[in-house]
């Protein structure tokens, strides 16, 4: 019986996930020739405030710049 884990670094909608799982539970069925009832898929969404890389929390990657940091990106080069 496959098992798949998904986790996602934030949220997807209900439809978003339901896709997320026909998908995979096709790909395994075309695949290794599995029954679609055999395929078992799970999807984790982790907050972007308990998840990190690099050293940094990805909620920080993603929050706004600050002026002085937009102001320097906005500067020609």
């Amino acid at each position: 019986m496959p098992f798949v884990d998904i986790r996602l670094a934030g949220q997807a909608t209900r439809e978003q996930k339901a896709a997320i799982v026909a998908d995979v539970t096709r790909s395994l069925v075309e695949r290794l020739g599995k029954p679609a009832a055999a395929v078992q898929v799970v999807i984790s969404e982790i907050s972007t405030e308990n998840y990190g890389a690099g050293g940094q929390l990805i909620a920080d990657r993603d929050a706004p710049h600050s002026r002085e940091d937009a102001n320097v990106a906005d500067t020609p080069q």
